[in-house]
């Protein structure tokens, strides 16, 4: 046998349980960040109906810098080049995700658990499980990519083609690139958070450089990754050389990792954790659950604070954004609420706000499945310390957190917006309440189906959904109602309803004790 394939032997069998293992989550993320950009073909011809129709609300979005933060500029008033716009950096930035999430998985986290070292044991090359890794994240990229060309064929194969190679070859780039730092750390967790750390840096540089310049061509924007994949400009005399620099830096980036790969033991890092007794403030299980949650905390309540004061900023030209289009005017109003169109707009973009926070609350509530499937919760429990007890500290972060973040959200709206304070600060709080039962559903699935754990992912990410592409495809009530936040007050604008909140709020309450009950119950559950 060649030295060439030795390192790649098993790749096969381990590349099919890797999709094996996410047969359920791959094609869930693939239709909803395929699915999100092939349903704006509709919504966009049905808001902007004619050439002049479409022509004006270009020229409106390309002269608003906070818009052209958020979206990026519009390089082209077709159908096709509005959707690339409307969807392109968002979808871009979801494949990063997905992909991150997937590396992660199968790399970093394999190994700390020790299933990695088991399977490592038998006929596996070195660069086998790495290999198997990026083909996994490469399929579940291509399948977006196929989607999105697919879904945007009809007006304009090239456009469509472009656009799905940019949103796959971006979610590829930042797979090989989590790919290196799941090697540096010793932890899947921080190896997540550095990722994102990048990731998010990244869509500043281009959201600061696209604010500056309507044309793209900031220096700001060149730097960021999620920037190149706006600058392959779909519909727009598509720039094919773009796709060759995303592809010669996965190469790079993928030439880094195996390299990292040959220098490094299973289980090991090259940034290793400095070890500690819990003394003093890490002492009990509440003050462990902050000191691990921290940080994700602080990074979430940056975003939310810097998201709020950019769609401030847009909140008192509403008017002028939607102008004459009254398909644009009810969505906006469906979103919400029957009121003045700047109130309406915010309380759009503020239930929005709270459909994202539902996320950090999710995530931080299975932060405790991920303990738990590690081996890190048996030693904590095998002390003076209840479960129910371990759980709280994690959960008081959870729904803590989420407050903070809502609050921090209405100070940078307000910021930005030049209102009240106490209105908008109202209004994001009252999101809250769906945000809980969200969590909540996460804590029932975890204390009495801890194998279906990921079901409070699908839970807020079908609520996600509902809220975000709804409206603009009018589904009916009854649909919308399907999500927690359809039940809430549109505010500001709308009279306050004191029922669906405590209604729901009440439904937290329980599902949060239906869950901590379950979790008293149960063995814990095996790495």
């Amino acid at each position: 046998m060649s030295t060439l394939t030795v390192p790649l032997t098993g790749t096969g069998s381990l590349t099919r349980l890797a999709l094996r293992r996410d047969r359920v989550m791959m094609p869930i993320w693939a239709v909803v960040v395929g699915g999100m950009v092939a349903s704006g073909v509709g919504s966009i011809q049905a808001l902007y109906d004619t050439p002049a129709a479409r022509a004006q609300v270009a020229g409106a979005m390309s002269g608003n810098s906070s818009l052209r933060a958020l979206y990026g500029p519009v390089f082209d008033d077709s159908v096709g080049g509005l959707v690339a716009w409307r969807f392109g950096v968002f979808s871009a930035t979801l494949a990063a995700v997905m992909s991150l999430i997937i590396v992660v998985r199968h790399t970093r986290e394999e190994e700390e658990t020790g299933r990695q070292e088991m399977l490592s044991s038998a006929v596996v090359g070195r660069r086998a499980p790495l290999t198997a890794t990026l083909l996994a994240a490469l399929l579940a990229n291509t399948l977006v990519a196929l989607i999105i060309t697919a879904g945007l064929a009809g007006q304009g194969a090239g456009g469509a083609l472009a656009l799905g190679l940019a949103v796959g070859g971006t979610g590829m780039l930042f797979a090989t690139m989590a790919a290196i730092v799941a090697q540096l750390t010793e932890s899947a967790r921080l190896a997540k958070g550095l990722t994102a750390g990048v990731l998010g840096t990244a869509f500043l540089l281009r959201a600061a450089g696209d604010s500056g310049k309507a044309d793209g061509s900031s220096v700001l924007t060149w730097l960021s990754p999620i920037g190149w994949a706006e600058h392959v400009r779909p519909y727009d005399g598509e720039r094919w050389w773009v796709l060759l620099l995303i592809g010669a830096a996965v190469l790079v980036q993928a030439g880094i990792a195996y390299a990292l790969t040959n220098r490094r033991d299973v289980g090991m890092s090259f940034l290793p954790t400095r070890p500690g007794p819990a003394e003093g403030r890490l002492a009990t299980a509440g003050a462990l659950a902050w000191r691990l949650q921290r940080g994700g905390l602080l990074g979430w309540s940056i975003g939310f604070l810097v998201a709020g004061i950019a769609f401030g900023g847009m909140a008192s030209g509403a008017a002028d954004i939607v102008g004459d289009n009254e398909q644009a005017r009810e969505i906006f109003e469906r979103m919400g609420g029957q009121s003045a169109l700047e109130s309406a707009f915010l309380a759009a973009m503020i239930g929005m706000f709270g459909m994202i926070a539902a996320l950090y609350a999710v995530g931080s509530v299975l932060r405790l499945n991920g303990e738990e499937t590690s081996g890190r919760a048996e030693p904590i429990l095998a002390n003076a310390v209840g479960r129910v007890r371990w759980a709280a500290g994690h959960l008081v972060i959870a729904f803590a957190g989420a407050a903070l973040i809502m609050l921090l959200s209405g100070v940078g709206l307000s910021l930005t917006y030049g209102k009240d304070l106490g209105p908008i600060l109202g209004a994001c709080l009252v999101q809250l309440p769906a945000i809980w039962t969200l969590a909540g559903v996460a804590v029932l699935f975890h204390g009495a189906f801890p194998k279906a754990a990921v079901a409070g992912w699908a839970a807020a990410g079908i609520c996600l959904v509902i809220g975000w592409i709804g409206p603009a495809l009018n589904l009916p009530q009854s649909v919308l109602n399907l999500s927690p936040f359809g039940h809430l007050p549109k505010l500001p604008g709308q009279d306050m309803a004191w029922t669906p909140v405590l209604a729901l709020t009440a439904l937290a309450v329980a599902l949060v004790a239906a869950g901590l009950a379950g979790l008293r119950r149960r063995d814990l559950m095996a790495s």
